[in-house]
């Protein structure tokens, strides 16, 4: 008699998850939101590429702006403008124009609703992952073991 573990039903995974983040859901995404706020001010400067595109790429796709709004900019840029990625129609310096012509959702929220949705698919890739990582390691060693097996003889 074999044990096995399967899911018979998809949605269990799912709610037990949601039931996981309810527990503590309120202050995870508090301090998420914080972070994310701080990471704004490194928006367009010099070695943060990475985020700059990042964020760029984040409010163009899921056509939001900002963290909680495009407000959250003002505090970058210290007055009323916007990066152009959180635009409606994308033109050179169209964040200085009225907020009527920014993306009005907010980002964390917009990302953490596909996220939700896309959990399985989320999560796959996340397994896929590693076990690639686990079998490169594995083979790494191998490896090693056998070169170092082979200067042992030869020397």
């Amino acid at each position: 008699m074999s044990m096995s573990f399967q899911f018979r039903d998809k949605d269990v995974m799912r709610d037990s998850v949601k039931c996981l983040a309810q527990v503590q859901g309120d202050d995870i995404d508090k301090y998420a939101q914080r972070d994310l706020k701080k990471g704004l001010h490194l928006y367009g400067t010099d070695g943060n590429i990475g985020l700059t595109n990042a964020w760029s790429i984040i409010q163009t796709d899921f056509r939001c702006c900002g963290v909680s709004n495009y407000t959250d900019w003002f505090e970058v840029y210290n007055t009323t403008r916007v990066p152009d990625s959180c635009c409606l129609e994308f033109s050179e310096n169209c964040g200085l124009h009225s907020p009527g012509t920014w993306w009005k959702a907010p980002c964390y929220e917009t990302v953490k609703i596909w996220l939700q949705e896309n959990l399985l698919a989320v999560g796959i890739f996340g397994l896929c992952t590693a076990m690639v990582q686990i079998l490169g390691l594995t083979f790494a060693m191998t490896m090693y073991c056998q070169v170092v097996k082979a200067d042992t003889y030869c020397a």
